[in-house]
């Protein structure tokens, strides 16, 4: 089984120094720095420029995330600067009955002048064991299609954590040409890991499946298994993670996050792949970023310009959206 090529990296430019040593919302902002995540260290590309030649797409499994995380003022500065990086991120994590919550995150993510949207989804899991998933995205680069948000529907209880789906496509000069593509937001149970991976093929397969007929469909977040694992279950339908992960990370569990897509169907993908390493980026040590989340955001790159049939946005049949 071969591999996609891997390697990439960015380097990431902002107005927030270096951590200063604590987690404290008091701290001073120190001068700006640049500093590389990956190995290549090509540089991000601004945001100002208009159309996206690219779009990079991310997923943040951010532990426990409440209002008592986003009430200290470094990590909330942390979290925002982190996705300002990117054109679409997949959160996993959120755990907050607060409706408020996530409109005030978006509110610091946007504080620099930044035009980012969300689309939240329901509570899901059992019991106390519950969480929401969540998009944000750079409405200058992509749009949603809200129509075609939903929850999969899970009638026979086969997974704990029900993924969100969304239908995006990038903003280019011609809409006809744009990379439509979805995402499914997932975070697997760790203790039944294997029957979990048996029940998301299926999922792919009614995503794929469904009336709008995208093929470009990108599986994202917590698979709670490792790369080889990954392969492992993907080669039998021709799913493959988009990121080897080399290390497990520097006390973190970020190897069981990536994203994983159907290559002979996205084409887009341009195999730059990469992880933030969170305590390289801010200067943290590992028990600072572990404060923050003991996992490290994910990512690839795609091209902005759609590499099969075109324009198969918003196409969803009236009274054909699937049960939430």
């Amino acid at each position: 089984m071969s591999l996609i090529a891997l390697l990439g990296g960015y380097l990431l430019r902002d107005r927030l120094g270096p951590f200063d040593g604590n987690i404290d919302s008091n701290s001073q902002q120190k001068s700006p720095q640049s500093l590389a995540i990956g190995g290549d260290h090509q540089a991000v590309r601004s945001k100002a420029f208009t159309p996206p030649e690219t779009l990079r797409i991310a997923s943040f499994h951010i532990t426990a995330f409440n209002a008592n995380k986003s009430s200290n003022q470094k990590i909330i500065d942390i979290l925002a600067r982190v996705i300002r990086n990117f054109d679409v991120v997949a959160i996993q994590g959120i755990q907050s009955h607060d409706q408020t919550f996530v409109p005030h995150f978006l509110s610091l993510i946007n504080n620099d002048g930044a035009q980012f949207e969300y689309e939240l989804g329901p509570q899901v899991g059992r019991n106390t064991n519950q969480q929401q998933f969540a998009f944000f995205f750079d409405k200058q680069t992509v749009e949603i299609d809200r129509q075609a948000t939903y929850t999969v529907a899970d009638p026979h209880d086969r997974i704990l954590y029900e993924p969100l789906v969304a239908l995006f496509r990038a903003r280019t000069l011609n809409s006809e040409t744009a990379f439509t593509f979805k995402l499914v937001n997932v975070h697997l149970d760790p203790i039944n890991t294997s029957e979990e991976l048996s029940t998301l093929h299926d999922v792919y397969s009614v995503v794929v499946a469904d009336v709008d007929q995208e093929d470009d469909v990108l599986l994202l977040g917590n698979f709670s298994t490792d790369t080889n694992g990954l392969f492992d279950w993907g080669d039998s339908f021709g799913i493959q993670p988009t990121h080897q992960h080399t290390t497990a990370g520097s006390g973190t569990t970020s190897y069981t996050d990536n994203l994983c897509l159907q290559k002979r169907a996205t084409q887009e993908f341009n195999g730059k792949s990469g992880l933030v390493d969170i305590v390289r980026v801010f200067n943290l040590t590992t028990g600072e970023a572990a404060i923050i989340s003991d996992h490290f955001p994910v990512w690839a790159e795609f091209s902005a310009s759609e590499g099969g049939r075109p324009n198969r946005f918003a196409t969803r049949k009236a009274g054909s959206r699937p049960t939430k």
